[in-house]
């Protein structure tokens, strides 16, 4: 879907480069993104996932390529009044208060959100008039939550948001976001909690050394690790359970052992014929994160064991 007010993708990318001396942040990258819905960039440190997100809100100039933000070149004033972000290393005046913050941030913009519509969404009407300097670390990302949408914005990016965010605060945010992402606004979202993509994203993109290894709805790229998830209780130990057959990964959890198989049947068959007293049997469907692990594995040139 294009964007309603520029008839154009929120974000366009095209063989874009990015280098720090030697590094290749970002190594032509490809990428369009429609309005409306939520995107998750994953990968680990160092992907590329920081630097892109930089170039598209025009804090850092790409090297070599072209990337359009809502019609617009990266960093044009018409692109930034359109676009909120809540970035991993920000941080704001210490002596004003959480109301004070957001008005400040509301009078950049010509339409903003009402203030108490704001402190409703981010659900932060009891710490609303403490100094900035005072709040808590989770209630300092809801702060710069709050100042990411304040203005209307029609895509915002959120870089790492519920890091540091106790069950609560992130239950808040997460519930916003989807509020936000059903009135068509678009989200991209990068995070390190596989669980938080899963729950939120329509699509997810996983980067690897500046390059795009997969993009796809969340459920094509969980089903891209195939097979089954079998967890049990079990006598044997991790190295006779990854000899059996079809076995792809083994990994202890307590006193559960998680076994990633490709073919959960003649896995379960070969592990009943060693321990047929084994317990607390499920099968489940791979998770978000071992696809993650599965795709970076292969890109890295590493294999199952």
């Amino acid at each position: 879907m294009l964007d309603e007010k520029t008839n154009q993708p929120a974000i366009i990318a095209t063989d874009l480069v990015k280098t720090f001396g030697r590094t290749r942040a970002l190594d032509g990258v490809d990428l369009e993104i429609s309005a409306g819905g939520i995107t998750a960039l994953l990968g680990s440190n160092g992907a590329g996932k920081t630097t892109l997100i930089n170039c598209a809100l025009g804090l850092t100039a790409q090297s070599k390529g072209d990337i359009r933000v809502l019609g617009q070149k990266s960093g044009h004033a018409l692109a930034r009044q359109s676009t909120g972000a809540m970035l991993q290393n920000s941080d704001l005046p210490d002596l004003l208060t959480a109301r004070e913050n957001i008005e400040l941030m509301a009078s950049y913009y010509p339409d903003p959100r009402a203030l108490d519509e704001v402190l409703g969404l981010c659900e932060m009407r009891e710490f609303c008039d403490v100094q900035y300097k005072k709040l808590s670390g989770g209630q300092k990302r809801r702060v710069q939550f709050a100042l990411a949408i304040v203005g209307r914005p029609r895509l915002i990016f959120l870089d790492e948001p519920t890091t540091g965010l106790d069950s609560d605060a992130r239950r808040i945010l997460w519930k916003t976001v989807r509020t936000l992402a059903e009135q068509n606004v678009t989200i991209i979202l990068t995070t390190h909690y596989l669980e938080e993509a899963d729950a939120l994203a329509d699509r997810i993109i996983v980067m690897n050394e500046g390059r795009i290894i997969a993009d796809a709805p969340t459920t094509e790229i969980r089903d891209t690790v195939g097979g089954a998830l079998i967890r049990c209780v079990t006598r044997i130990n991790a190295r006779q359970l990854a000899t059996l057959s079809a076995v792809r990964s083994v990994n202890f959890a307590g006193r559960f052992v998680e076994i990633l198989s490709a073919d959960a049947v003649a896995s379960l068959r070969a592990l009943l014929e060693i321990d047929p007293e084994l317990s607390d049997l499920t099968i489940e469907r791979p998770s978000l994160e071992e696809a993650f692990l599965g795709l970076t594995n292969r890109t890295n040139g590493k294999t199952d064991p």
